[in-house]
């Protein structure tokens, strides 16, 4: 390398030969879950659209060059979630826990669970731990830096619906915490079972996706189309941090987002994470409060790749 010649950002052009691979995504219709779709496709893999609405998805995955299929899954609803894990057969390398909502109005999924909370993380966590033992590579979870937004964000465990005091930015924030939580304790049972597998996590900075639309607040609405023209990332730029850590060697519960300032743009790198969502206890404990709440359990060790 030349005399104060710097490398370049790592980009899609990184990704290796991926031929052979199967990658699930969850929410792959639109923005970064579908970005992320065209690049593992573009390298070779064969990539499962997993989508509440199957023609959206189908009119998705025409735009794809690649292998691909569409699939339904509905993170609000476990038994179409237990339907998608029962259909599923063979290996699986890799898992993107991608879909997700965010500052919605108060609402509950089919299970009686607040939205939020429900998708984000439960309907993952129930999705992950049914498709497991046919997990060979990694899991990646898409958390944000809501989860350490000021205000103390945390796992309200008396009231994780929030029903008496609902807000759309609390149960956002409470739930990409959560999503951290579960990467870190999924990590730490990997490990102890002897598993290959790995559990990581990533955030997309600020990408203009259609995510930010369905705020609950007209005037964070407004901001936010505002924030997305003249300060956030494309959804090319945002996938990069889930793509990284779907193909770099990191360590388990690595924790992927941009390198630029407030971590709201730029080239992907390892960032840290707040001290909430860097506590093993509350990890464990909200593992177990969701297995009481899903039904669904960590596969015996027997049965993890």
């Amino acid at each position: 390398m030349a005399k104060n010649q710097h490398p370049q950002p790592w980009a899609t052009t990184a990704l290796p030969d991926l031929t052979g691979r199967t990658a699930v995504i969850t929410g792959a219709n639109s923005g970064i879950g579908l970005t992320t779709v065209k690049a593992l496709a573009g390298a070779g893999a064969h990539v499962v659209l997993a989508v509440r609405d199957p023609r959206r998805g189908e009119s998705a995955a025409e735009h794809v060059n690649g292998s691909v299929e569409v699939r339904r899954l509905d993170l609000a609803d476990l038994a179409s979630v237990r339907e998608f894990a029962a259909d599923w057969h063979g290996d699986l390398d890799l898992l993107i826990n991608n879909a997700g909502v965010m500052n919605i109005p108060e609402a509950r999924t089919k299970d009686g669970f607040e939205m939020q909370f429900g998708t984000n993380h439960l309907g993952h966590f129930a999705l992950t731990n049914l498709l497991l033992p046919h997990i060979t590579d990694r899991v990646v979870t898409l958390s944000s830096t809501a989860h350490k937004v000021p205000g103390n964000p945390r796992i309200h465990f008396d009231n994780l619906d929030l029903a008496r005091e609902y807000q759309p930015m609390t149960a956002y924030s409470q739930s990409k915490l959560a999503n951290l939580l579960f990467t870190l304790e999924l990590q730490r049972r990997l490990a102890e079972a002897g598993s290959s597998v790995r559990a990581l996590a990533a955030h997309p900075g600020w990408a203009a996706t259609n995510l930010q639309g369905h705020d609950a607040s007209f005037l964070r609405r407004v901001f936010m189309r505002l924030g997305n023209r003249l300060i956030a990332q494309d959804s090319e730029a945002g996938a990069l941090p889930t793509l990284y850590a779907c193909v770099q060697d990191l360590p388990g519960a690595s924790f992927v987002g941009p390198d630029g300032m407030f971590e709201m743009r730029g080239a992907p790198t390892l960032v840290s994470r707040s001290a909430a969502a860097s506590d093993p206890a509350t990890a464990r404990r909200l593992w177990t409060v969701s297995e009481e709440l899903t039904g669904v359990t960590f596969p015996e060790p027997a049965a993890v790749a």
